[in-house]
């Protein structure tokens, strides 16, 4: 089986991929609702992405221990001492999921320090290998 790291970038694209379809079936049910002057809904979507991803992240780690992306690559978010993540934690390992480039630096930082992820070290998280 691939890597923890394989799988992990492997989750946040199925991540991405969910994320994507359910704000376009949104798009589509805002178009159907309003008509043919819905598209000004897309002049929002630079607040809406970032504000759905965070909730996607943060509600699917903490209630469930995974995103659907890390459970299908079998793949757990737990605190460092092995307990289900708390809200802080949650919110802290997923703020810099807003968009892509602040989860790159966040990677490369942790690697600099010899950890998984910056923000991973700092809200004691880790995501372990569920299968």
């Amino acid at each position: 089986m691939a890597s923890v790291f394989t799988r992990r970038v492997i989750a946040y694209v199925l991540d991405f991929i969910v994320v994507s379809a359910v704000m376009w079936i949104l798009s589509y049910v805002v178009y159907l609702l309003l008509g043919s002057n819905s598209y000004s809904v897309y002049k929002y979507y630079i607040y809406l992405l970032p504000a759905f991803i965070l909730i996607y992240f943060i509600l699917c780690e903490k209630t469930a221990g995974a995103s659907i992306g890390k459970a299908i690559m079998y793949l757990q978010v737990r605190s460092r001492n092995g307990a289900k993540i708390s809200w802080i934690q949650a919110i802290l390992r997923n703020i810099t999921k807003v968009y892509w480039v602040p989860i790159i630096f966040d990677w490369l930082i942790g690697k600099l320090l010899r950890t998984d992820r910056l923000f991973g070290a700092i809200s004691k998280t880790v995501v372990i290998n569920d299968y």
